[in-house]
């Protein structure tokens, strides 16, 4: 579904500030496949997703997407097939829009967006849609987001990532910055709406339970590099202490936040 071939980024290459971000990163992951990848800051998580997304051109490498080279294909165009969640929750939506024209744009895939009338099947159509996050935002579809708390935008958020049925979704630490009542809310969200549609799915995160609630596969990363990935018949009964002992002993970093 989607395959990394020895996919190396550096910033100022060639200078006295150069440095390498990713190094000779390869992987490959099936259709369907949940992967949560954990590693401490600076280790090249979100430079890979920005790679993936289209945000950083890599300086070596190839991409391909359901067999397809995207490596050259810009950002905007990757982001008709590929979602996007950010840790921030005012990233991913249009605060002086309402809920319903947030949802319109994200209906774009992509393309120009030119705000028009909602037609009443397409409100239709996202009222069901807000009503599976249960949060009460259906009936509020004339509201601005930028009324919205940071709980609701995120949810918001996911489902604008979600809502064209993206073939690959990013979710970078898309809960980090709620309180945890609510981020565990927002991954309970995550995980129903990735399985009812089947969406391949890369989830960055610095909890080790979510690591390993949430994902079939766990990719640990250091220093631009992938170091292990654990498969499902590894994880199936692995322990929050047994995976810190793990991470821990292949990144030879005990003092990191991750471990807290």
């Amino acid at each position: 579904m989607l395959e990394l071939q020895d996919i190396s980024v550096v910033f100022h290459p060639k200078t006295i500030n150069e440095k390498v971000a990713l190094s000779h990163i390869n992987f490959r992951i099936e259709d369907g496949d949940f992967v949560t990848i954990i590693g401490s800051n600076g280790a090249g998580k979100s430079t890979l997703f920005q790679t993936i997304s289209g945000a950083v051109t890599p300086y070596h490498g190839h991409i391909f997407l359901n067999q397809q080279d995207i490596t050259s294909l810009k950002e905007h165009k990757r982001s008709r097939f590929i979602g996007r969640l950010f840790q921030d929750p005012l990233k991913g939506t249009a605060p002086s829009l309402t809920i319903a024209e947030n949802l319109a744009l994200a209906g774009c895939q992509g393309h120009y967006f030119h705000l028009r009338p909602i037609l009443a099947k397409q409100r239709q159509q996202m009222y069901m849609a807000l009503k599976e996050l249960n949060l009460g935002l259906e009936e509020r579809m004339d509201t601005k987001v930028g009324v919205l708390s940071g709980g609701q935008r995120q949810a918001l958020s996911l489902l604008m990532a979600t809502y064209a049925k993206p073939q690959l979704l990013l979710l970078d630490e898309h809960t980090a910055a709620l309180d945890p009542q609510t981020a565990s809310k927002v991954l309970e969200l995550t995980a129903k709406i990735v399985k009812k549609y089947h969406m391949t799915t890369l989830m960055v995160t610095h909890n080790m339970q979510d690591a390993l609630t949430y994902g079939q596969k766990i990719m640990i990363m250091k220093e631009g590099q992938i170091i292990d990935v654990i498969d499902r018949e590894r994880k199936k009964d692995l322990t929050v202490e047994q995976l810190i002992h793990l991470y821990s002993s292949k990144t030879h970093d005990y003092n990191d936040r991750i471990l807290l």
